[in-house]
């Protein structure tokens, strides 16, 4: 994991230092709201519904212990005991005081973190796998150039100001696990036919109102020209992305209107004049890579067969091990999900007590390090097998293993109308009338892999574009309605879901997706996942039965 030097450390500290001054002067009545709000918002913080809410980088995912617990200090002293991981892999507090917020910076600055660039229109927290490292379909790890990149955009002078918010997401595995086709720039990790590494490039991509799968502007570029194409590329977008409308100042509007071709044409010229002066050396490489070195695995680890014994006397251990555990690349060992989507929990919700609880577990059993998910879990990457029951078992008392990554109840969802000024409509409560209408894990567990994801509005925070079944509120007379789409997928075969028809009243919408899962079940052939059924027969089937009595 990276550590800070002293003067990422300095530069952390001073922007503390320059926001508390900024948050006074605005207190005394010196700044106008005009004027503190850029300067709010390049430090991660928000006004909404109720109180201003705070985001807080986490990048790419990786967070140790010792952050954790400060995530739950915080929650404790200056929020009501709670924080919300998102699909940026980012943590979000929903009620600190203004007055407070430079003393939350400072305290997150003392462990290395800070919430610089989490919001405005500026380069956003580089993402990627939360399996990095781990997964064993991966060429490489991208956490060491998710690290350089993260350093190149940290407060990049030419780039502070753009058209709009900007996303890179990077992928280093043959599954893209970090939806890098719908980002404003996807990086992933590839080999030439020589067998050397590289990137393939893509811009483009975007979701919330006009939701665009990205495109490859870059077959295959040389490791050293990372940072120079990708500067080449935002250079671009800055000259002549749209300032005149906010909804039209995202890449993907210009990509669309100048056209693929003409916007890699732009993009290599004027790489041609800068590709030299922003190298990237092996050594420097190496130097990154050096932060990410392995963890001083467990050598005997395979030869322990206790967990095979628990699996086979206990079931609700085999369950959960099926449903919540991955493949790692070392032999003995796994990567555990842990669940933030217990059926009477906002999802992505944790509370202070969890918080501290898991930084305990994390030092026992995964190197005292966390990673975050894109659909709002959180992942210790790398446990013992013979860890797992003990592991188990306490996740199961502090209600982080209910058996359901990757299933219909493991819903992305936005705050929606309970938080966010922006909403349309509620998502939280919506989300919580399905859970309890799916409480049958059996079955749940039968339908199998099924992606749910929901939005209070068409900014589209819980990518329900991207959706097997996407749900987005909107707004009729001033009443809840919601849209819903099938067959959206952000994994290799990305693809926007296609809705379904007219909007329903809220009171329908629990009662719309279970029907679209008897519909699912009683007509899909053997072994037959969702999305595969809904490429083979289209939405007509759901569509006809959702509406049957419209």
């Amino acid at each position: 994991m990276y550590q800070y030097n002293e003067i990422d450390q300095k530069l952390v500290d001073e922007r503390v230092a320059q926001f508390r001054r900024q948050t006074e002067r605005f207190l005394k009545g010196e700044l106008s709201e005009d004027q503190f709000r850029p300067l709010r918002l390049r430090n991660g913080l928000y006004i909404q519904t109720h109180a201003p809410m705070l985001r807080i980088a986490g990048p790419y995912g990786l967070l140790n212990t010792k952050q954790f617990r400060m995530l739950a200090h915080i929650a404790r002293k200056y929020d009501k005991g709670y924080c919300h991981f998102t699909t940026r892999q980012n943590i979000q507090f929903n009620w600190p005081k203004l007055e407070a917020v430079p003393d939350i910076l400072a305290d997150l600055a003392s462990v290395q973190m800070h919430a610089i660039q989490t919001s405005g229109n500026c380069m956003r927290n580089t993402t990627s796998d939360h399996l990095a490292g781990v997964c064993v379909d991966e060429i490489e790890d991208p956490r060491p150039y998710c690290e350089i990149i993260r350093q190149w955009t940290t407060l990049h002078p030419e780039f502070d100001y753009l058209p709009r918010k900007f996303k890179i997401a990077v992928s280093g595995s043959l599954n893209d696990r970090a939806a890098t086709q719908l980002h404003d720039i996807g990086v992933h990790i590839v080999k030439n036919e020589a067998g050397d590494l590289g990137f393939r490039i893509l811009a483009g991509g975007g979701l919330g109102r006009t939701p665009v799968i990205g495109q490859v502007i870059k077959p295959y570029l040389e490791r050293k020209y990372l940072l120079s194409y990708l500067e080449a590329i935002l250079r671009i977008y800055n000259l002549y992305g749209r300032r005149d409308n906010k909804y039209k100042a995202r890449i993907k509007i210009l990509v669309r209107e100048t056209g693929i071709e003409e916007f890699t044409r732009q993009v290599e010229e004027e790489w041609s004049h800068t590709k030299d002066t922003l190298i990237l050396t092996d050594e420097r490489i190496a130097a990154i890579k050096a932060h990410f070195a392995l963890p001083p695995y467990d050598k005997d680890a395979a030869s322990n067969t206790r967990f095979a014994t628990h699996q086979a006397t206990n079931p609700a251990f085999a369950t959960w091990y099926k449903h919540n555990t991955a493949d790692h690349k070392v032999a003995g060992y796994r990567a555990v999900f842990l669940s933030l989507k217990a059926p009477d929990v906002p999802p992505g919700d944790m509370t202070d007590t969890q918080l501290d609880a898991v930084a305990d577990l994390s030092d026992l059993y995964s190197f005292s390090q966390i990673r975050v998910t894109h659909r709002q879990n959180l992942v210790f990457a790398d446990v013992r097998q013979a860890d797992l029951f003990p592991l188990w078992q306490q996740l199961d008392q502090l209600k982080l293993a209910t058996p359901n990554i990757g299933t219909v109840t493991d819903m992305i969802c936005c705050p929606g109308l309970d938080f966010c000024s922006l909403a349309n409509a509620s998502s939280i409560g919506v989300a919580k009338e399905i859970n309890e209408a799916l409480d049958d894990m059996d079955y749940i567990h039968d339908i199998g892999e099924l992606k749910v994801n929901m939005s209070g509005c068409m900014n589209g925070c819980a990518h329900q574009s991207v959706g097997h079944i996407g749900i987005l509120g909107v707004d009729k007379k001033g009443t809840e309605w919601y849209q819903l789409t099938l067959g959206g997928s952000s994994d290799n075969e990305a693809a926007i879901g296609e809705r379904l028809g007219p909007a329903i009243a809220k009171d329908e919408v629990t009662n719309a997706i279970t029907t679209i899962l008897d519909v699912y079940v009683k007509q899909r052939q053997e072994e037959e996942s969702f999305l595969d059924m809904v490429k083979r027969v289209g939405i007509e089937p759901f569509k006809d039965q959702v509406y049957a009595n419209h």
